[in-house]
C-alpha cells in the first residue's frame, strides 16, 4: 500500500508539473526547484524529484550542470523533426484505415468535432483543445488496426502537445484547426481517399510551418 501511494503522489506531482509546463505557467530555461515546488505541492522532495526525472525522458526538462533541472527550451528543429514524423507515419496509417472507416468511426468523430466547436472562445481551454485534437485523428486512423504505429503517433501527439499550445497562445488559430478537420471528415463521408490523404498531409505540413513562424515572431 505505501508503494502504491508513493506512486500515486508522483503521479500526481508528475501530472501538475507537466500541466505547468505545457500551459507555460513554468517558461522554458527556468529552473525547477525541487524544495520550492514541494512546498507549493505540499509533498516532499522524492516524489519532485521522480516526476522531474519523467519529465526529463518526456523532453519537457532537462538536468544542468549547477543549475539542476529546467524547463527545455523550444527548438524549431525539433519542431520540424516532429511533424515531419507525423506527416509520413500519420498519411500513411489514414491511407490504411480508410476503407475501413466504418460509419460509426465516422460518428465518433463527428461528436469530437461537435465538442470542439466549444473550444472555439476567447480564454478556452487549451488543455482540453489537445486531448480533442487526438481524438479526432485516432478515429480516422484506428481502423488501420496498426497498434503499434498508432502508439507511436500517440506519443508523437503528446509531444506536440506543448508546442500546439503555444501555437495556439500565439496565434489563436482555433479556426483553421476545426474548419480543416470539417473538410477532412467530409472527403472521408464521401470518400475520395486521395483527396482526403492530400488534406491531411496539408493539414500537418501547415500546423508545423505555422508553429515555427510564430516562434519566430515571439523571439
Amino acid at each position: 500500500m505505501a508503494g502504491l501511494e508513493k506512486k500515486t503522489i508522483t503521479t500526481l506531482v508528475l501530472e501538475q508539473i507537466r500541466e505547468m509546463i505545457l500551459s507555460q505557467k513554468l517558461k522554458p530555461g527556468e529552473p525547477l526547484r525541487q524544495v520550492a515546488i514541494g512546498e507549493e505541492l505540499n509533498v516532499s522532495r522524492i516524489p519532485v524529484r521522480e516526476a522531474l526525472l519523467q519529465l526529463e525522458a518526456e523532453g519537457l526538462v532537462k538536468f544542468t550542470p549547477h543549475k539542476g533541472a529546467v524547463v527545455t527550451e523550444v527548438e524549431p528543429d525539433q519542431v520540424e523533426e516532429i511533424f515531419d514524423l507525423r506527416e509520413t507515419l500519420e498519411s500513411r496509417i489514414f491511407s490504411l484505415a480508410f476503407p475501413r472507416i466504418t460509419t460509426e468511426d465516422l460518428e465518433e468523430a463527428q461528436g469530437v468535432l461537435d465538442r470542439f466547436e466549444t473550444l472555439l472562445q476567447p480564454g478556452a481551454d487549451i488543455s482540453e483543445w489537445s486531448k480533442l485534437n487526438w481524438e479526432f485523428h485516432e478515429a480516422l486512423y484506428r481502423p488501420a488496426h496498426r497498434k503499434r504505429t498508432l502508439q507511436f503517433i500517440k506519443m508523437l501527439h503528446a509531444d506536440c502537445d506543448r508546442y500546439l499550445r503555444m501555437q495556439i497562445s500565439l496565434s489563436g488559430s482555433y479556426e483553421d484547426a476545426d474548419r480543416e478537420h470539417r473538410q477532412l471528415l467530409k472527403l472521408c463521408k464521401a470518400g475520395k481517399k486521395r483527396e482526403a490523404v492530400q488534406l491531411l498531409k496539408s493539414h500537418i505540413r501547415k500546423t508545423g510551418s505555422d508553429l515555427v513562424q510564430a516562434l519566430d515572431r515571439a523571439d
